[in-house]
């Protein structure tokens, strides 16, 4: 688990019930979007976070594209948390954790 990730995975369980749009969840992390949605595409492959897009009539009016929208899945936030405490407790360690799938996906 990736220091960017561990960033990433914090900004979406500051309000873990609101979805997120990729600009937004960046700027929070600290991160380039070219390094973001890399994250984000590993996260939702392994059934954590889901996306979808804005609907259109919801932004023409404001001249930006639509936007992709991020959040957890029914069990993401708590694989989250249980990622993020496991990074923390082996951050000493040097051993690297990886993404689990969650049941069904």
């Amino acid at each position: 688990m990736t220091p960017q990730t561990i960033a990433v995975l914090r900004v979406l369980l500051e309000d873990a019930t609101t979805p997120r749009y990729g600009l937004d969840i960046a700027r929070q992390a600290g991160l380039k979007t070219g390094t973001l949605h890399p994250i984000l595409a590993r996260l939702q492959e392994a059934g954590w976070i889901e996306s979808y897009w804005e609907d259109p009539a919801d932004h023409e009016d404001q001249g930006r594209p639509r936007r992709r929208y991020y959040r957890f899945t029914g069990s993401g936030a708590t694989a989250a948390c249980q990622a993020i405490a496991r990074a923390e407790a082996t951050a000493t360690t040097g051993r690297p954790l990886g993404l689990h799938p969650q049941p069904g996906h």
